[in-house]
């Protein structure tokens, strides 16, 4: 049974309270997410796994007031974000929310520092240069604020992403797939400087992904299956990660064969 929330609880930087999602009426009605009650702590990066269809886009994009939900409330920090309207929205996404995506979403006519700064001139402010400096040290991509998009390697390029999204100082980065695009090296480079920017710049991180790998960066994974949580790996390692999705799919399997 979901637990009535009017407020997020303490030191919890997004939650979930009977969030659901559903699509269709009737007997083709697909419930995406069904009733989902989940918490995401401050400063601390999760991860969310499942497999395909099992709503961890649902709930990311639920979450983050990029989509509509059908039923139950999705908070951040104190902000019940399924209350909010049109333009409490954008302005939720403009200055407490982050986002990374496996396109970099890079404006080609930009140099990487108008790209970083970009945010900022859309909601009006100034350009906290000591801010900038840290990020971008820190992502080590200092030598690179003149060059376009095109100058820039994949994994260059989603760096200057990431420090966007951390710009105007958000109280959650939501990533989704953020090493999709990349090769192996890149990939492992980019997870390494979203873990250092939980653990050097406070931020907190929330990230789908389908990679195992990948999930092992981060400090907790929050597995979901038909749209509902299905289980939590604290401090995860790519054996636990691929345990953790094979039993979910053995209990697919089982329930298969039940309704066979």
């Amino acid at each position: 049974m979901s637990t009535p929330l009017t407020t997020a609880p303490a030191q919890t930087a997004v939650a979930a309270r009977g969030l659901t999602k559903t699509y269709g009426e009737g007997a083709a009605i697909v419930r995406a997410l069904d009733a989902v009650d989940v918490d995401f702590a401050a400063g601390q990066f999760t991860a969310i796994m499942g497999p395909s269809g099992s709503g961890k886009s649902t709930l990311m994009h639920l979450l983050a007031g990029l989509d509509s939900a059908t039923a139950g409330h999705a908070f951040l920090g104190q902000t019940d974000v399924t209350q909010l309207s049109d333009n409490g929205l954008t302005e939720l996404r403009r200055h407490r929310i982050g986002f990374v995506f496996q396109s970099f979403n890079l404006l080609p006519m930009f140099t990487a520092e108008q790209n970083i700064t970009l945010p900022l001139g859309l909601a009006g402010e100034k350009v906290d240069r000591e801010w900038l400096d840290t990020l971008v040290q820190t992502l080590g991509i200092a030598d690179r604020l003149s060059h376009r998009p095109s100058e820039l390697s994949g994994g260059q390029q989603q760096r200057v992403a990431i420090a966007r999204a951390l710009i105007t100082k958000p109280e959650v980065v939501f990533a989704d797939e953020p090493t999709g695009n990349l090769d192996t090296r890149s990939g492992i480079e980019v997870l390494s400087f979203l873990r250092r920017s939980v653990r050097e710049l406070g931020r907190t991180i929330i990230m789908v992904t389908h990679d195992p790998s990948a999930a092992s960066y981060a400090d907790r994974v929050v597995l979901l299956a038909d749209g509902r949580v299905a289980g939590n790996i604290d401090q995860p390692t790519p054996d636990a990660v691929l345990a953790g999705l094979d039993a979910l799919r053995n209990v697919d399997d089982i329930a298969g064969g039940v309704n066979a």
